[in-house]
């Protein structure tokens, strides 16, 4: 089954028409997006946009063998003129099957927005999913499939609906998975491609070809990821947005409760209503066990916080006490835990404070943390594929 994408962008298209925003004014060449539009083996138009018949011979391709045309979402504005030969665009009722004397079958699967997802089965057998933008399933009977060949999604808005994809097993480890409906909440090139790689997933230019089923290179979603950043660096932020396309992420969070600290309580509220309702969240230090067993993906925030509950259980504040022996003991909290990450079959994504480029701290124990969580952060940065500097909200890959 072949696919040609016509357009990857969103309604508006890529760069908004008149919009300012650095995004936009970036949106040049290939970054350049129309409205998603899909040309499935030259006989199935999915979504008609205007300058589809454009973009279609842009590709080589011609919409003359166009059989049938539907439509996955509410068009606003103007109606869409139906180019001469083609059918009239409708859309197939939710859980009801078309199917086309060219030997495709195409199945209508529920959204929890408007629109109307649709699997296709080519005559060869291959199966791809086409998702509207804004929008996840709203339930999917896999009913023991393979997963698909190919999904094309709303990865950036809707990163959730990759995640009930991969929790019901239609979305596998050799699934390519293609953004669409791209807009301008990224900044396209580098860091469109970052953030699509870290979901598994990928973005192509107009007017692109595929083979549902050749196999691609399908992004490697990193086992092991280190983000650092200072404070209100948007780490946190960073880490999350790492693992929002997994389905039951276990969130670890090595802060505790401090009791009575209304500050504290307001920051972790604040994590909580960012994470998706399908993570769950222990609250614990003791990290060498979860690494240890096997288990949905986990997020550690944060190593800065583990290291001060370390240095209390050595009493590494006492100089006497760090000399006799809590220097040594800490090594080998330290050594045990990079030991755990090495070995770990997780994927991992952890969090941690970059504090060695600011200010000297004035006493000799703040000037020892700084020094051991700088030796943490090296230790367990070793361990990992990717390694990240979160600056001022942008992300700056120092390896992988």
């Amino acid at each position: 089954m072949e696919l040609t994408l016509l357009g990857t962008g969103t309604p508006e298209g890529l760069p908004r028409p008149n919009c300012p925003c650095a995004a936009c004014a970036t949106a040049l060449g290939e970054n350049a997006r129309a409205a998603t539009a899909l040309l499935v083996d030259g006989t199935l138009l999915l979504d008609l946009t205007p300058g589809a018949a454009f973009a279609a011979a842009r590709a080589g391709h011609s919409l003359g063998g166009v059989r049938q045309v539907l439509l996955s979402h509410p068009h606003e504005g103007p109606a869409v003129e139906v180019p001469a030969g083609l059918p009239q665009p409708g859309r197939v009722p939710d859980g009801r099957e078309l199917a086309l004397l060219t030997g495709h079958q195409v199945r209508a699967v529920a959204m929890d927005a408007p629109g109307t997802g649709y699997a296709v089965t080519g005559p060869d057998g291959q199966r791809l999913l086409y998702l509207p933008p804004g929008a996840a399933p709203a339930g999917l009977d896999v009913n023991g499939d393979p997963p698909y060949a190919m999904v094309l999604a709303d990865v950036v808005g809707r990163p959730d609906g990759l995640a009930k994809l991969r929790a019901v097993g239609a979305v596998g480890p050799t699934t390519d998975v293609i953004a669409v409906h791209l807009d301008h909440d990224v900044p396209p090139g580098p860091e469109l491609r970052r953030r699509l790689a870290a979901a598994g997933a990928r973005a192509v230019p107009d007017g692109t070809t595929l083979d549902v089923g050749v196999y691609e290179d399908v992004p490697d979603v990193p086992r092991r990821t280190l983000v650092l950043g200072g404070a209100r660096s948007g780490k946190s932020v960073e880490a999350e947005r790492r693992l929002e396309a997994f389905p039951d992420v276990l969130y670890v969070a090595t802060g505790g409760s401090r009791n009575g600290d209304t500050e504290w309580a307001s920051r972790v509220s604040a994590h909580r209503e960012r994470r998706p309702g399908s993570w769950r969240t222990t609250e614990t230090c003791d990290l060498v066990p979860l690494l240890t067993e096997a288990g949905p993906p986990l997020l550690i925030d944060c190593l800065s916080l583990w290291l001060t509950d370390a240095m209390d259980t050595v009493n590494a504040w006492d100089d006497a006490e760090w000399a006799d022996g809590g220097e040594r003991a800490l090594r080998a909290r330290v050594e045990e835990l990079t030991a755990a990450v090495r070995a770990t079959r997780r994927t991992l994504v952890a969090v941690s404070n970059e504090v060695g480029s600011g200010i000297v701290p004035a006493t000799a124990s703040g000037r020892r943390y700084r020094d051991e969580l700088g030796r943490l952060n090296a230790a367990f940065a070793a361990e990992c594929e990717h390694v990240l500097l979160v600056v001022a909200g942008q992300a700056l890959s120092l390896r992988g």
